[in-house]
Formats: C-alpha cells, structure tokens, sequence
C-alpha cells in the first residue's frame, strides 16, 4: 500500500493522540501501570511518542506512593530531582515503617507458612479432609488461629505490595486452597464396586463428587465477596510474573466468579457491571500475550458475549480497537478452522464487529480502516487510515507485537474486499494498490494461495487474478438463519407469558375494585 508522506512530528503526534493509557489506567492495579510506563519511556527514548520522560518518572512516583516499594521510590525520586537530591524524610519514614510491619507479619503467621511448607504434614491433612480453616484451628498441636490465617493473608498481600509478585503468588494459592475442595485421586481398587462395598461404594462416590469443588474456580465450594478479591489478587499476580498460561486460568476463576455472585444477587448489576469492565482491560495482558494461538479466538468471544458486550459499550468503548485488531487477526484462522466453506466464518466475524462499532462511540484508525473498507468500500480512505495504523500499533503496548502480522491481514483484507467487488483484476493494477511490482505482486498473491489463507487463482493468460465465489452451502444458510430462532422463540413466549400474567393482575385488580364498591 502507498503510505502518505508523514513526517516525524506528525507521527508522534498521532501516537500521543491515539494513546489509550489515560484511558486504561483507571481499570488497572497500581503495580500493572509500571509494564505500560515503560513501554512508554522506550517510545521517547527513540522519539516516538510526543511525551516528556520527566513527566513519565513523575506519574510513575505519584503511583509509587501507596506502595511499599520505597527503594524504587527512591531511585525515582533521584531520577526527577537529580542524583544528589536528598530523600524526603516521609520516604526514609516510610521504608522504616514497611520494614517494622513486614516483620510483625512475618512473626504474626508463621506457624500456618511453616505448615504449608510442610509436604508431608499437609498432605495428610488434606487426605484426611482437615485442610480448611475450621479443622487447623480446632487443633491444639498446630497453634493455628483464625487470627494467623487472616495475618497470612496480609502478608501475602503485603509482598505483592512489596514487588514480590512470585512470593504472593504462592500465598494466595495456599490460603486459597483452604476454601478448595479438589477431587481426590483415587488408589487402585478404590470405588470399583469390589467387594465389601456393594451398598456403600457408590454411595461414597457420589458424596465425594458433591464435595468437589467448582473446577473453573480452583476448586472452591463456595464464593463470596471476599474470596472474589483474593481471586483477583491471584490474577494480578499470575499477570506480573508473566505465566500466562496460569494467568488465562485465573481469568477464568474471576470471571466464573463474578457470574456466580451476580446471578446469586450477591452484587448488584451496577457491580457486575463495572467488576466485568476490569476483567476486560486485565484480559487484554492475557489474550495479547498467550502463546498458544487461541488468545485472540477467546478475547473475541468473550468481548462479542452479551454482558461483556454491554460493559464495553457502556463502559470503555475505547478497547472497541482491541475487539477490531483481534477479529482482524484471526477471522482467516477461525475461517480456515471451520472448513472448506469457511467464507461464512469469516464474514459473521466480521458482521459482528461492524454491529459492535455501530453502538461504540469512539474511533481511531484501526476502527476507521475496518469502517471505510467493511461499510463504505471507500478504498482510497482505508489505504489512508491504513498508513496510520501501523503508527498505532507501534506505540501500544499490548498491539506492538503484532504490527506486522496485522498489517500484513490488513493488505489480505484489503486485496479480499476488492477483488470481491471487481471479481478479476489486472496484476500491474493490484501491484499498484499494493505498492509492489507486477512480479512481487504475483509472487505474494501465489503464497497466499499455496497457503491456503486465499481463496483465488492466478489466470497467467490474462495476467489477473480471479477471485472464488466463497458462496454458503444450503446446511450454512439454513444454520445462519435459523441459529437464533431458539432464543427469539424464548423471548416471544416469555413476552407472551408477561402479557397474560398483566392481563391476569388487571383482572383480579378489577374484580377486587368491583367487589369494593358493591359493599360500600
């Protein structure tokens, strides 16, 4: 694609401008800001963002207050007053406080940390079903108090506030399993019916599944307000350690826990709705960074669900350009996954994004790029806006990874949308749109197809390409227009089901009036 000429002003200028931090922060921890700080200084060290790293050491100071990472503080500090400033004496106070709190912690639950680092002791209690709160504390040989359970909590809570994201990892994943009743590994011979057990085996078995725990929340048999806390604790931790494959099941955890309150009426709607707006941005460290190619597949069926959908309109129509990068990037993946009529994939991915941007009230040009080319086939806006994107993605923190794969879906996208529309196109013609020669454009159209990622041949008489009609079988057609007809048949009967319910109550409400007036 030709990009316009731009010259290094205007592009730094459009990457401050399109920089969605501000936008971000307010849905993020306090520790989860330093990643994307950082990221930002690397932009003004090479002069791609139009910010002052003064003022980038300054927020990251502000942010470190609440914190206990005083030396860092410190070291920041140093950075914007200059090395030979002289620590305020708050900071010295503050260091000197966190160190006395830290051992008062550290005293305070170490008989229950000592248990845990005990295989062998609590290994027997969980066989034995004794690892929970109630059974530790109800055993004078351990010493274990309500009181040092809570103080163990605090701690790890505390070393996370420290910077020791790895240490309140594993402490949150001890006291969470205080709650969690997992599925016991059966030994051989073990609920098979033998026998001895005629009556009681089976029995047995079902009383031990009704004690499992819920599987997508580690296990816990039960959740409330407080556990959904430590469960985004564990989250934030799994995130900062950057294990991403614990982290997508932790994300899991907070979601499967969030639901659980809300259909339980534990929180409000407004909570829920704003607890899923948090789970969205904190999404965006997991499914832009999993390895195994299914992150961008999950971030678009969670985003696109219907309540999640709801906070991202209501609430940050900003992450509208995550949702658009993402379908970009896999709809020929999700396409080609679903089989040799795979078009119809790709095209519902595509119509659902659209109808997702028509209730988002923001824009920006990787927005814009899908808008021109999927809405208006304003071919000429979209090379435009095209050329912008790759300034976007370059400076955002969670996209930059994937600015080349993108731009390189967005020129398929584009070659897709207009040869759909032109059906046959001339080569010297294409290379042109494509800011390449005839030759390179040939070469590059050819691995598509061998590549199976275009559905096209290459007519070498005519010297174009023509593109393959891509129509929906009859079984597709029947299923796009029928796969909604089960809910709309549950909306109208539960319409109907309210109807008769008001004309019942009216009724009854004018019966009763009746009834009054003939006794006055």
């Amino acid at each position: 694609m030709t990009a316009p000429a731009t010259d290094s002003a205007t592009a730094t200028g459009d990457a401050a401008t399109y920089d969605l931090t501000p936008l971000i922060s307010p849905y993020l921890d306090l520790h989860m800001m330093f990643p994307l700080l950082e990221y930002i200084d690397s932009l003004i060290s090479v002069g791609s963002i139009s910010y002052s790293s003064l003022d980038v050491a300054q927020a990251r100071l502000e942010l470190l207050k609440p914190t206990h990472m005083v030396d860092y503080a410190m070291d920041i500090y140093r950075e914007v007053h200059g090395l030979d400033a002289a620590i305020p004496e708050e900071m010295e106070d503050q260091k000197a406080g966190v160190f006395r709190e830290l051992e008062e912690l550290r005293e305070g639950q170490m008989r229950f940390d000592e248990l845990c680092r005990s295989d062998e002791h609590r290994a027997s209690l969980v066989n034995n079903n004794q690892w929970n709160i109630k059974s530790l504390t109800s055993m004078a040989t351990y010493e274990i108090t309500p009181e040092t359970i809570a103080t163990y909590y605090k701690f790890a809570k505390f070393n996370f506030d420290c910077g020791d994201y790895q240490q309140g990892r594993d402490m949150l994943e001890n006291y969470l399993s205080l709650y969690a009743s997992p599925p016991k590994q059966r030994k051989d011979g073990e609920g098979d019916g033998g026998d001895g057990d005629e009556y009681g085996g089976s029995s047995n078995a079902n009383a031990e599944e009704e004690k499992t725990g819920n599987p997508n929340m580690y296990y816990l048999t039960s959740i409330d307000t407080s556990l959904l806390q430590v469960l985004w604790g564990k989250l934030s931790c799994e995130i900062l350690v950057e294990d991403w494959e614990e982290a997508s099941v932790a994300l899991v955890a907070v979601k499967t826990a969030i639901e659980s309150l809300a259909s339980s009426h534990r929180i409000t709607a407004l909570e829920a709705l704003n607890q899923r707006t948090w789970l969205l941005h904190w999404s965006l460290f997991v499914f832009w960074n999993d390895a195994t190619g299914k992150g961008l597949e999950s971030m678009v069926e969670l985003f696109t669900s219907e309540k999640y959908l709801q906070a991202v309109t209501t609430n940050a129509p900003h992450l509208l350009r995550y949702l658009t990068a993402a379908v970009l990037l896999c709809k020929r993946r999700a396409a080609k996954k679903a089989g040799s009529n795979s078009n119809a994939e790709g095209r519902r991915l595509l119509r659902d994004l659209v109808k997702v941007m028509q209730q988002c009230e923001y824009s920006d040009p990787i927005v814009e790029f899908v808008d021109k080319l999927s809405v208006k086939f304003d071919f000429e806006a979209a090379q435009s806006q095209l050329a912008r994107c790759e300034t976007v993605l370059s400076s955002d923190f969670f996209l930059c990874k994937q600015t080349e794969l993108f731009m390189e879906e967005a020129r398929v996208f584009v070659f897709e949308n207009y040869c759909r529309i032109h059906h046959k196109i001339d080569l010297t013609t294409l290379g042109e749109k494509l800011a390449m020669d005839r030759d390179r454009a040939e070469r590059w159209i050819v691995d598509l197809i061998r590549n199976a990622l275009l559905d096209a041949k290459i007519d070498s008489e005519e010297g174009c390409v023509v593109m393959g009609t891509g129509s929906a079988s009859a079984y597709e057609q029947v299923m796009e227009r029928t796969k909604e007809l089960t809910a709309r048949s549950g909306g109208l009967v539960a319409n109907l089901r309210g109807y008769m319910n008001d004309i019942k109550r009216e009724k009854i409400r004018r019966e009763r009036k009746a009834k009054e007036e003939a006794e006055y």
